[in-house]
């Protein structure tokens, strides 16, 4: 395995979930600093466990990451410890339906939208300043491909996934004349545990592995993906 990232900082909120878990695990093994938030220590352990030898590169805090004074100074912790933030990759999201939109009730909206979108304004909010004052960086958001294929009785996922594109598309144009790029992911059902105990009657074999969605944003964090600004990515 390369080292793209060797001696770089990198930040994965929800880096010990499903699809944070590879992304971390890729980011370590392309020798990264890696920290990342999660819920629950075990998840923390075991994602340690895994990176075995190189854990020692491996950090972690639990937060809410939508509470924007927590992300804000987790941030300033790292910049002050580690004295640079290279990228920044959001993985928080959450996925509830099957209620048409005047069946949905108020709060499966609140929380679509803390966890797919207020969760990436957070972060931005807090990363991009840091980002900006050492003069480089790279951000990248995981949306979904429901940002743009709207589905019925998911009202309340699909707005929040469209408002999170929307917002890093925006970033993207605001960050044109810096060396900061910010760019999104759209996977589509992506080959989890919850996903196949919730379809098992699925194909599992046409969904797209963790590993190989975090390779993909391994690229768009990487020198390799440059000039590349504002990209929406279906995985």
């Amino acid at each position: 395995m390369s080292e793209r990232f060797a001696g770089q900082v990198v930040l994965v909120t929800g880096g010990t979930g499903a699809l944070g878990r590879a992304v971390s695990a890729e980011f370590l093994g392309e020798g990264a600093r890696v920290f990342v938030t999660y819920q629950h220590q075990r998840e923390l352990d075991s994602l340690r466990d895994e990176a075995g030898a190189i854990a020692s590169r491996l950090e972690g805090q639990a937060i809410d990451v939508t509470d924007h004074a927590a992300v804000t100074q987790l941030v300033t912790d790292i910049i002050a410890t580690h004295g640079r933030l290279d990228v920044a990759v959001n993985c928080i999201g959450g996925y509830a339906a099957g209620w048409k939109l005047w069946e949905t009730k108020p709060e499966i909206m609140e929380q679509m939208l803390a966890l797919n979108l207020r969760s990436g304004y957070a972060v931005m909010k807090s990363v991009v300043p840091a980002m900006l004052k050492q003069g480089r960086g790279a951000i990248v958001n995981v949306a979904a491909k429901a940002a743009f294929d709207h589905a019925a009785s998911a009202a309340a996922y699909a707005a929040s996934k469209s408002a999170a594109l929307a917002m890093i598309d925006s970033l993207a144009a605001d960050l044109k004349d810096t060396n900061i790029r910010a760019n999104s992911i759209l996977p589509s059902i992506i080959d989890t545990e919850a996903n196949r105990r919730a379809m098992p009657n699925a194909d599992f074999s046409k969904w797209p592995k963790p590993r190989e969605i975090a390779r993909v944003i391994l690229f768009l964090a990487s020198d390799d993906a440059k000039v590349i600004r504002g990209a929406a990515v279906p995985v």
